[in-house]
């Protein structure tokens, strides 16, 4: 399992819906796909998220640190020697979703040499996931609409509300309409994205007290440090670090001073090796855990399955696993498919995730594509 060559190919796939948020708005996929490539012709493949405006990093930041720092840090390496190949990573500073590509991939190619699913690798802990779906902002009949129609034609009983937007009774008549929709049929997660400031969250969440909601992420942004804390002893609603915590020392930092009640997991931005860390973490101090996502590919997804159905800890709620919905199409050949609120996991060596390279020549951006 020898690395022999790493390819990075930027593409750009449209929204067929567009996804806004109080941190963003995505209209079109920018990714990254990741190519590892072993003597014995393994190759293991991630699909890499820039967003600049949560990590910093863009899709040519991130073509740019593999190619030029971690290819050459990679090639002559062995694949199993993950923890060699993330201390050398480590030496670059921040960079996560490019260095949380390269940990999938590596998994990636373990499987296939295996000959085992990367979520029996993990911990084999269930055959499936439940999926969670995302609704971004929109007027509150739009978003009831969306909600419901996702159910109906997926069974998903769990849906994230992206909130954050000023005045914030906006979003708490949005919350109240779903609410009064559904009744008690369907779990409501809120998600601002540091969207208000403590003190809005606060009244937020007192405003939105009777509506049963499971969990509420990133109200404010975690440098509102007192603040924040004086919020997080007041919920009596789990405060999710999501943004804050990318790494296992930043979920360790919040979790431990107060700044947060439940921590948000992401393949993406975390790979395999530091999201088991983190859910390590979670369980032995007895917080929640969810695993979200980082508006994925469905190649993305693969590796937010295989984490969900592979470890313990991450299965107890619903996953973020929805977001491809929106794309108007995808480089995955054999596409995932949501049946009665859930993903079964591959059971093909590896991520199971293959690519349709005609697909591929049509959205790669790098002018050798059609």
């Amino acid at each position: 399992m020898i690395i022999d060559s790493v390819e990075v190919i930027p593409y750009r796939i449209p929204m067929r819906k567009p996804l806004e948020f109080a941190s963003g708005r995505v209209d079109e996929i920018d990714h990254v796909l990741l190519r590892i490539q072993t003597t014995d012709g393994v190759v293991g493949i991630a699909d890499i998220p820039p967003r600049p405006y949560t990590y910093g990093e863009t899709q040519q930041s991130i073509i740019a640190v593999i190619s030029t720092v971690f290819a050459p840090l990679l090639v002559g390496m062995s694949a199993l020697d993950r923890g060699a190949i993330h201390r050398r990573m480590h030496r670059t500073v921040g960079n996560f979703t490019a260095k949380a590509g390269v940990d999938v991939a590596l998994w990636d190619i373990m499987g296939q040499t295996l000959q085992q699913p990367v979520h029996r690798l993990l911990g084999g802990a269930a055959d499936s996931v439940r999926v969670s779906h995302m609704v971004g902002f929109a007027d509150p009949l739009k978003m009831v609409d969306e909600a419901e129609r996702v159910r109906e034609q997926y069974g998903i009983t769990t849906f994230k509300v992206k909130v954050g937007r000023r005045p914030f009774l906006l979003d708490v008549d949005v919350v109240r309409a779903l609410r009064e929709h559904f009744g008690s049929a369907v779990e409501l997660y809120l998600d601002a994205n540091r969207g208000w400031n403590a003190a809005e969250s606060m009244r937020v969440l007192d405003a939105v007290s009777d509506l049963d909601i499971t969990f509420f992420e990133e109200p404010c942004d975690a440098a509102e440090i007192l603040g924040r804390r004086r919020l997080v002893a007041h919920s009596r609603v789990p405060v999710v670090a999501d943004e804050s915590a990318p790494s296992l020392a930043d979920a360790a930092r919040e979790i431990t001073t107060g700044g947060a009640t439940a921590v948000s997991v992401k393949v993406a931005r975390s790979g395999f090796s530091e999201a088991q860390k983190i859910l390590a973490l979670a369980e032995g101090l007895g917080v929640e855990a969810i695993i979200g996502n980082q508006i994925d590919s469905q190649v993305g997804t693969c590796g937010s399955v295989a984490l969900a159905a592979g470890v313990n800890y991450a299965g107890r709620h619903a996953a973020e696993l929805s977001n491809f919905l929106d794309m108007a199409d995808d480089l995955i050949a054999e596409p995932l498919q949501i049946i009665d609120g859930a993903i079964t996991a591959s059971l093909q060596p590896g991520l199971g995730a293959k690519i349709d390279e005609d697909k591929l020549r049509k959205y790669r951006q790098d002018g050798k594509g059609n």
